[in-house]
């Protein structure tokens, strides 16, 4: 497939805002952070005033265009492509939802430089022809599955992880759990930290950073719950940690818990809604993906509750 334009962001400067230095239209009307604009300023198509090279300090008259390029400079990421499944919920010149299938690890690292999901995205952009690195936003462990965002450029990257641990980013989870919690609706407040003698393993320390999470119970039978938690910290493991803390682990979770391969092969866990302000437009956007079948297996299916999006 033909190789598509990079991503820019074009403004017409209006009489308001002449005589206004290009810098400064970058920063207040295309919210460019400072370290975009450094990057973006030595290259031969990153800064253009009505088609040709400009340098931040110019001064802009009404009715020029400023067109400036966010996509990554010709493609230079070290990502290994390789083919690999996607479950593309949305996309655009900016960002990428995906669906996340549990078993697969996000980030390259040891014993798994070639087959995460950034390889696998690295290849659908080769493929489709998109100037683009891999800018994941946030991460979801490897059994987790569901809903996670991917940027297409730094800019993009930027403004969406400053939305983190705002309520403009918001991220609810479904978890089946071992028990039934009580009270059926609360707020875990405990921090947390690495545990002794493990390098993946964490644990509640009051020493450690904090943590926040909010869980309401939608259903329970047979032993376990349906949980809904909501995050207000983003800590390793966080979910996990808390609930086996209140004596809850989820179902599956070999680290905190106990294995259940009879029901499920990973920990029940699962990024069900994700809403977020879009990054270059500010629009308002959310996504919902429901349980997948390896969840479903205790007999729980996602209640629609009045109100939620």
């Amino acid at each position: 497939m033909a190789e598509q334009a990079p991503r820019r962001l074009t403004l017409t400067v209006t009489p308001a805002m002449a005589g206004e230095k290009i810098d400064t239209l970058l920063r207040r009307e295309l919210h460019l952070s400072g370290t975009v604009i450094r990057r973006i300023k030595w290259l031969e198509d990153g800064i253009l005033l009505d088609g040709v090279r400009a340098i931040t300090g110019q001064r802009t008259a009404a009715g020029q265009v400023l067109s400036v390029r966010v996509a990554d400079p010709d493609h230079k990421g070290v990502m290994v492509p390789t083919p690999g499944p996607l479950d593309i919920v949305y996309e655009d010149g900016d960002l990428l939802v995906l669906n996340k299938a549990p078993g697969v690890t996000v980030h390259p690292g040891p014993g798994h430089y070639a087959d995460t999901l950034c390889n696998f995205i690295a290849y659908y952009y080769r493929e489709q022809g998109i100037t683009a690195d891999v800018h994941p936003v946030q991460r979801l462990d490897r059994g987790t599955s569901g809903l996670m965002v991917v940027a297409k450029h730094p800019h993009a990257q930027e403004r969406l992880k400053r939305q983190l641990h705002t309520p403009d980013f918001r991220r609810v989870y479904l978890a089946v759990c071992d028990g039934v919690p009580e009270p059926p609706e609360g707020v875990i407040d405990a921090p947390l930290g690495r545990a002794p003698d493990s390098l993946i393993a964490r644990r509640v320390d009051p020493a450690g950073q904090a943590a926040v999470t909010r869980y309401r119970v939608l259903r329970a039978g047979r032993g376990r719950a349906l949980v809904e938690l909501e995050l207000d910290t983003g800590r390793t493991h966080q979910i996990r940690v808390h609930m086996a803390h209140i004596g809850h682990p989820l179902t599956g979770d070999f680290l905190y818990g106990t294995e259940a391969h009879s029901l499920i092969s990973r920990p029940a866990l699962h990024s069900a809604k994700l809403s977020l302000l879009h990054p270059v437009t500010g629009e308002p956007m959310a996504w919902e993906q429901p349980l997948p079948e390896d969840m479903k297996r205790g007999g729980f299916k996602r209640e629609k509750k009045p109100g939620c999006f």
